[in-house]
């Protein structure tokens, strides 16, 4: 049932305005394979080519890659048994293998291995407002969710990420196929290392506006105080961005004793003690606790001395980098 499922898919391509002979090579696929329509649009960039792609899809599930990728034989296959059988997954992504591997920089190899290692539903929340969990071209979403959420939107920021963050703070689960499926290409005509909305600068922008929009839940931070670790370059980067987002916060921790004493955007930084003290003060009442650092060990070691406090991850911290 499964094999026919897929051997009846539709393939939609869009052609975002080329101007060599893609078209005329697109075209003569199309003739030959009955499952392949394709789009020729106007060059409006990839959220209007994602857009029109997903107005044209008709299935109930939607695959997304990028021309230059390659999926394994068998990608599709898993991806939907992984839906099925957990119809509460509104996102399914799966492990990648990023090429050609002897031009990949340390970045990226870090990366791919930090993209490989979250999994679960509960891997890919936690790590959420760190980086982009999921690859984009190895993602299936359902069509009806992703019409509901509002398809992809230009907000200055990655348009994937995005999408990630509405799923996340509308709730929705997110799981990967635990097999490398895809296979990245990596080059440097990428958006992601050519369009400033992919800059860090606006990554944190998008973290900032979303850690926003969940404070104003009830079931998050409503009535607490909230704290940021971290008073290095990623604290004070996200700090600027979290006020201009009406996020306002009561101090800083930070374990440099040179930092500690002094303030950011007007609010004192301390010791851990601080924190200790504050739960003294009121029991069985924690601050929520945005850890703000970009070193993955130094995350680590937050999170390990935060648990040790009873704090509780995405209850009552969250890490961001």
């Amino acid at each position: 049932m499964l094999r026919q499922t897929l051997a009846d898919i539709e393939i939609v391509v869009v052609n975002d305005g080329s101007t060599d002979s893609t078209p005329a090579i697109l075209d003569d696929i199309a003739a030959r394979d009955p499952r392949v329509r394709v789009i020729h649009a106007a060059q409006r960039g990839i959220i209007e080519a994602l857009n029109t792609g997903i107005s044209e899809c008709r299935g109930e599930l939607i695959a997304r890659m990028d021309a230059d990728d390659v999926s394994h034989p068998r990608r599709l296959e898993m991806q939907v048994a992984l839906m099925d059988e957990h119809p509460e997954v509104s996102v399914c992504g799966t492990l990648v293998c990023m090429f050609p591997r002897r031009e990949l920089l340390g970045g990226l190899v870090r990366y791919e291995q930090w993209l490989n290692s979250l999994v679960t539903d509960e891997d890919i929340a936690r790590d959420m407002f760190v980086e982009s969990p999921l690859a984009h071209p190895s993602v299936m979403v359902r069509r009806r969710e992703l019409a509901a959420i509002g398809g992809y939107q230009d907000h200055g920021w990655a348009e994937d990420y995005d999408l990630w963050l509405r799923y996340f703070v509308a709730g929705k689960h997110f799981a990967k196929v635990p097999k490398a499926l895809v296979f990245w290409r990596q080059s440097q005509g990428r958006l992601t290392f050519t369009d400033p909305r992919y800059s860090v600068e606006n990554f944190l922008r998008a973290k900032a506006h979303y850690l926003a929009r969940s404070f104003r839940s009830p079931l998050t931070t409503s009535g607490r105080s909230i704290i940021l670790w971290g008073a290095g370059k990623t604290g004070r980067r996200l700090s600027k961005h979290l006020r201009r987002e009406g996020v306002d916060f009561e101090a800083v921790i930070d374990i440099d004793p040179a930092k500690i004493g002094r303030t950011l955007r007007g609010r004192p930084i301390v010791g851990i003690e601080h924190l200790c003290l504050m739960l003294d003060r009121l029991p069985g009442v924690r601050p929520f606790v945005i850890a703000a650092v970009s070193s993955h060990g130094a995350r680590e070691l937050i999170r390990q001395q935060l648990r040790e406090l009873g704090f509780a991850e995405s209850l009552d911290f969250v890490c961001a980098a």
